[in-house]
C-alpha cells in the first residue's frame, strides 16, 4: 500500500514538472514569436524606403530584442544592401542605441560607417566610432557588437575617458551586461596607458 502511494506521489511530481516545463517553453516561444514579427515590421518599414531599382535605402531604421529583454535600435541616414548577401547592409551616419531590460541604462554608439546583419544583429562600427554610458565615454575606429554574444570589442586607437581617468589602450572588450571589462594591448610588452584627470 505504501508503495503505490509512493508511486503515485512521484507520478503526480512528475506531471506538476513537466507542466511547468511545457508553460516556460510556450512563454519562450511567444517571446520569440513576439521578437519576429516586431522585426518583421520593421523591416517592412525600412523595405518601404527602398528604390525599386537601387539597393540603397534611406532614412534606416531597426528595432530588435534579444531573448532577456534588451532592446536594440540602429538608425542611419542611409543603407546599402550588399548584393552578394542580402542579410548585410552597409550604413552611413549611424546611431545606435542599447536599452538593457533589467538595468536601467542606456548605451549610445555613433560611428560614421557600420556594417549590419540583419539575421543577428551583429554590427561592427567604423570610424570616429563614440561608446556613451553612464558617466563613461569611449572612442576608437573599431567596435564589433554581438547581441548575440552580449560583447563589445573596442579596437584600434582606443581612449577611454571617465571623471577621473583618461586611458589609451589597444583593445576593450565588454560583456553588455554585467560590464565585465578586459583591457589589453596588442603586445606583451606595451602596457595600458592611464593617466589622472587631477
Amino acid at each position: 500500500m505504501r508503495r503505490k502511494k509512493k508511486i503515485i506521489f512521484l507520478i503526480i511530481i512528475i506531471l506538476i514538472i513537466l507542466f511547468f516545463y511545457y508553460l516556460n517553453i510556450q512563454k519562450k516561444e511567444k517571446i520569440s514569436e513576439e521578437i519576429r514579427q516586431t522585426n518583421q515590421s520593421l523591416e517592412l518599414q525600412s523595405d518601404s524606403n527602398v528604390s525599386t531599382n537601387s539597393n540603397v535605402l534611406l532614412d534606416v531604421k531597426y528595432m530588435s530584442y534579444d531573448i532577456k529583454g534588451n532592446k536594440y535600435t540602429i538608425t542611419a541616414k542611409r543603407g546599402e544592401i550588399d548584393l552578394s548577401s542580402s542579410n548585410i547592409i552597409f550604413l552611413t551616419d549611424v546611431i545606435a542605441i542599447i536599452e538593457l531590460n533589467k538595468k536601467p541604462e542606456i548605451v549610445k554608439i555613433t560611428s560614421n560607417f557600420a556594417k549590419y546583419n540583419i539575421d543577428n544583429y551583429d554590427t561592427i562600427f567604423s570610424k570616429n566610432v563614440i561608446i556613451d554610458y553612464l558617466d563613461n565615454k569611449i572612442t576608437s575606429e573599431i567596435l564589433d557588437f554581438s547581441l548575440v554574444k552580449n560583447l563589445m570589442i573596442i579596437s584600434e586607437n582606443v581612449i577611454y575617458y571617465n571623471t577621473e581617468n583618461i586611458m589609451k589602450a589597444d583593445i576593450i572588450e565588454m560583456d553588455i551586461s554585467t560590464k565585465d571589462t578586459k583591457i589589453y594591448m596588442y603586445e606583451n610588452t606595451k602596457k595600458v596607458n592611464v593617466k589622472s584627470k587631477q
